[in-house]
């Protein structure tokens, strides 16, 4: 059973309706889209018009499997009351616009520790989830995305993901988002048959696979346990195209939806895409 749906990070210079038309035509059944510019705090209130021309957009095509990712800025584990209190606002304000352009999903990389040590990181994470979910609208979920590891950054092993879930008040909210580059830099060697299966049963037995909402479909530049989050064209980094071949036919996951981050210039989400289907069997 190949996967159903499939896509890649759409860029929403155009507009977020666009966006949907754009990766629908280009083959898409799923994309990923920023709501506003990941690079700043600051974001515009949501004009109707333009969220009822992204739902429009979203009836036209069919392509109802979107998932919003949240600003680079948010850390919600941040050593400064300052800056963990502008990343609880800001991911609040990331769920209510969600909710206004009827999202399902907002992916999160959670937070970094910055010295404070991981358990501390990681209480603050629960603290604040809990309350960005409780001021937001309950259609709204968050999904967890696996880390490469890098710096002090968490979520880089299923553990520590379990450990967040297990302390959130409505876990019917949150899931998990796993990136395929992240995963092999921090540890989890899915280049090898027998990786892959060790992976999954590992991801099994600590999270279980119904807490798979998505996937992020990269490969890595940076080598196996590297902690470097750096993606390459499918098949072209250390990776390879096995793991990729496996992840288009196993029917555990042919209802989760997978997007490329892959480079975009020239091209390069058309090709992945292409080199994607090419491996159905």
């Amino acid at each position: 059973m190949a996967a159903k749906f499939l896509g890649a990070h759409m860029p929403t210079g155009k507009g977020l309706g666009q966006a949907v038309t754009a990766g629908h035509d280009m083959g898409c059944t799923a994309i990923q889209v920023f709501t506003k510019s990941p690079q700043l705090w600051k974001s515009k209130p949501v004009d109707p018009s333009v969220a009822q021309t992204f739902k429009d957009a979203v009836a036209k095509t069919g392509l109802n499997e979107i998932i919003c990712h949240d600003s680079y800025l948010i850390n919600l584990c941040a050593a400064t009351d300052e800056l963990r209190e502008k990343s609880i606002n800001g991911l609040i304000e990331e769920v209510q616009r969600c909710a206004l352009y009827g999202i399902r999903w907002v992916n999160s990389h959670m937070g970094a520790h910055v010295g404070q040590g991981e358990e501390v990181g990681i209480a603050k994470i629960i603290e604040a989830t809990n309350q960005v979910l409780a001021e937001t609208p309950t259609e709204v979920g968050i999904l967890m995305e696996t880390t490469a590891g890098q710096g002090s950054s968490l979520g880089a092993t299923f553990e520590q993901l379990a450990k967040v879930y297990e302390g959130i008040d409505q876990k019917e909210r949150v899931g998990v988002c796993l990136d395929t580059c992240h995963v092999f830099a921090a540890g989890y060697d899915l280049s090898t048959e027998e990786g892959y299966e060790e992976m999954w049963a590992r991801f099994d037995s600590v999270l279980g696979l119904n807490l798979l909402k998505a996937m992020h479909l990269n490969d890595s530049i940076g080598a196996f346990g590297s902690r470097k989050d750096r993606h390459a064209p499918i098949g072209e980094g250390a990776i390879g195209e096995g793991a990729f071949r496996r992840l288009m036919n196993d029917a555990r996951f042919e209802n989760v939806p997978m997007v490329l981050e892959t480079p975009m210039e020239d091209e390069g989400h058309v090709k992945d895409l292409a080199k994607l289907k090419s491996y159905f069997a």
